[in-house]
Parts: structure tokens; C-alpha cells; sequence
């Protein structure tokens, strides 16, 4: 695996979160998230994600129920990644649905959005059976976790097949003195993952501003999940354009 640039292409997975809270306002059904799914599948998106909360403040469970219909109707091949907490509802998801990917992530129900990753060894015990249950189904598990490499061969023992790299350190330090210094830790952070033969995903905060330079920076990353930004973008822009800039971005990286 290459330690410097991105080895291969590096797939978009919109997260669709944002679309389901503007719709949650009013009682109409719109937006509409399935539509929104497939305006950016149409154009050219590799990936659809979601993160069901238990307090459905957003994505609600119909919402995954129709996005997993219509991806195994429509595209089969493109994937579908469910996030949240294994400890509060995501496994019901995952038990349900079989979907692609399942990402992990630490949130507690309070939280307004994800704000740190897993530790280890302290949560390891509790979600390698968790994982070995997700892996049975056939779906691909996936740890949010900080950038930090000495973490990543802990993730591998645990069981689970690829990382998601929290990226808003890195967002929140671009235009800083800070930004290559926190570059850096994701740039060891992925070469330790590849080390210990997992994959790489990345996501939270990653934008058009952000996502060519960490994509240069940071090796092999096979995924970024990117919501709020996509979301926001998509407003000014509309999805189809702005999955096009997005990939551009990519590309641009590559």
C-alpha cells in the first residue's frame, strides 16, 4: 500500500441525515430522502449512509427501511453504511437489514452530533461480540475512531475490517499553523490501519474546501461519508451538481 497520496479511487458516500431533519419540520414528507438518494446515485455517488438516532431526530426508521429497499431494487451493487451506537439501536438495523457496512460509533443519545471515537483497550471487550455478530451476517464492520495510530492494531484484534477516521480535528485546523501537524496524525493514522490490514474511511466535517488536500495527504482511504457539507452544498447547488463537485474533488486528489 502506498504510504504518501490516495492508492485507488476513494468512493463518496452521501449521508442523508440533514435532508431527513429539514423534512422533520413539517408533517408534508419533504424533502424526500429516497429522491435525494436517487438524484446522487444518478449522479455517480458510489455510496448512500445514514445514522439512525433513537430519538429519530433526523433519519427515522421507515427512512432506512426504504433507503435498503430501494438500493437493493435500483443498485445493488452501491453501498449502503448504517452508523450509530451498537449499544442502543444500531444492531436492530443491522439484524434486519444486512447492510454493506455498519459503523460504529460512540455517541451517547444526548449527543447533537459524533464527537470522539472508540478507546482502547477499554471498549474492546464489550464490542468484539458485537462485531463477531455483525461479521456473521456478512456485514462489513467499521470503528469511528480518533487519529491515532497507536489504536489501529487494537481495532484489527477486536475484530472489526476497517476504521473511520474522525476528520474534524483536521477540518476545524484548515488555514491554521495547526493544519500539518494535524494532517500528520491522520497520514500515520492510515498507514498504521493499512499496517494492521484494515481498511481506511474518513468523514465529519469533510468538505469541498478540505477533501482534495486530506485525500492527497492521507493514504489508500476508501470511503468518505460526507453529510452536513453535501447537504448544505446541495441547497445552493442541487444534488446532482454537487455529487459531480464531490467527486471531482476526489478525483482531483488522485
Amino acid at each position: 500500500m502506498s504510504t504518501s497520496g490516495n492508492a485507488g479511487t476513494t468512493s463518496l458516500s452521501v449521508n442523508l441525515n440533514k435532508v431527513a431533519l429539514v423534512r422533520n419540520t413539517r408533517h408534508l414528507g419533504i424533502p424526500s430522502v429516497v429522491k435525494a438518494a436517487q438524484a446522487c446515485l444518478a449522479a455517480g455517488a458510489q455510496g448512500i449512509t445514514v445514522h439512525p438516532r433513537p430519538d429519530a431526530r433526523h433519519i427515522r426508521a421507515h427512512d432506512v427501511s426504504d433507503l435498503s429497499a430501494l438500493l437493493a431494487k435500483d443498485w445493488p451493487a452501491i453501498e449502503f453504511n448504517i452508523e450509530g451506537n451498537p449499544f442502543q439501536n444500531l444492531m436492530d438495523f443491522v439484524r434486519a437489514l444486512k447492510p454493506h457496512q455498519a459503523t460504529f460509533v460512540p455517541d451517547s443519545e444526548t449527543q447533537s452530533t459524533s464527537d470522539h471515537g472508540w478507546t482502547f483497550p477499554d471498549d474492546a471487550e464489550r464490542l468484539r461480540p458485537l462485531i463477531a455478530e455483525a461479521k456473521a451476517l456478512g456485514v462489513r464492520v467499521s470503528l469511528f475512531m480518533d487519529p491515532i495510530p497507536e489504536m489501529m492494531a487494537a481495532v484489527k484484534a477486536v475484530g472489526a475490517d476497517r476504521v473511520e477516521l474522525y476528520t474534524e480535528s483536521y477540518a476545524a485546523s484548515r488555514g491554521t499553523p495547526d493544519e500539518a501537524s494535524v494532517l500528520a496524525r491522520f497520514t500515520a493514522s492510515a498507514q498504521a490501519a493499512h499496517a494492521a490490514g484494515l481498511g481506511v474511511n474518513a468523514g465529519h466535517d469533510l468538505s469541498r474546501d478540505n477533501l482534495t488536500a486530506f485525500l492527497r495527504a492521507v493514504p489508500g482511504v476508501h470511503e468518505v461519508s460526507i453529510g452536513h457539507a453535501f447537504v448544505a452544498d446541495a441547497l445552493e447547488f442541487g444534488y446532482t451538481a454537487t455529487t459531480r463537485e464531490y467527486l471531482r474533488c476526489i478525483s482531483e486528489a488522485q
